[in-house]
């Protein structure tokens, strides 16, 4: 077999760990030190959905702006940029630069170099910053950053799925806006929370390679008027 070829690592901000890039013939992997895979290329239909399922419900929007929290492989990014129409604007935040170094450079080919697209802003740092400063700015908000509400790589990451990470989110969006969160798995008492935030909650069961894999969660959640 192939053996695995060590590209690049990086320190995750807030004492997250260290981020490795891996290579394998075409087939890339970003682990966490002592931790395991986070994400592979080969598997990414949990990620697409994310995306389209988000892009779905904005299907009456003609110009939809969409902030979404976590670069990853890219995979969610491409997704929603097949989606959306030319007069889209989609956000970008990532809080590794090196992430979207590598997603520049040979790991970005995995998903057709969507940080190319001129619809895409590139930030770089907390989304979590970006929620708290900006209001009524997105029409769909997707997360998929870390493991879920379960934090894996970050402890900061937890603020997010807080109520008050909550409510942030729900003042960034517009009226009747869509909050899209990936998970690894299920969280009832983050269901909860959205609802008390004053969300309508669907919770969707998707797969991580199109009809096999695991199956990881997505919550839509739908702000009031």
């Amino acid at each position: 077999m192939t053996p695995w070829i060590l590209l690049d690592s990086t320190p995750v901000p807030g004492k997250g760990g260290e981020l490795r890039l891996y290579q394998r013939g075409d087939e890339f992997s970003i682990k966490i030190a002592g931790c395991g895979e986070l994400m592979n290329s080969r598997v990414h239909g949990s990620e697409d959905a994310l995306a389209e399922h988000t892009c779905a419900r904005l299907a009456d929007c003609e110009r939809p702006r969409l902030l979404i929290g976590g670069l990853g492989m890219g995979f969610t990014l491409a997704a929603a940029l097949r989606q959306v129409g030319r007069q889209a604007q989609v956000v970008v935040a990532e809080l590794v630069p090196a992430v979207v170094a590598w997603n520049r450079g040979g790991l970005g080919g995995a998903a057709g170099h969507p940080l190319q697209d001129p619809r895409v802003t590139v930030r770089e740092g907390d989304v979590a910053r970006i929620l708290m400063a900006e209001q009524r700015a997105y029409d769909a908000i997707l997360l998929d950053v870390d493991n879920g509400p379960e934090g894996l790589t970050r402890k900061e990451n937890d603020w997010l799925y807080s109520m008050d990470g909550l409510n942030a989110a729900y003042t960034a969006l517009f009226p009747r806006g869509v909050l899209a969160v990936w998970s690894a798995g299920p969280d009832q008492a983050f269901i909860q929370r959205l609802r008390k935030t004053g969300f309508e909650v669907e919770e969707v069961r998707v797969r991580a390679r199109g009809s096999k894999g695991a199956r990881h969660i997505i919550w839509f959640a739908r702000s009031g008027v």
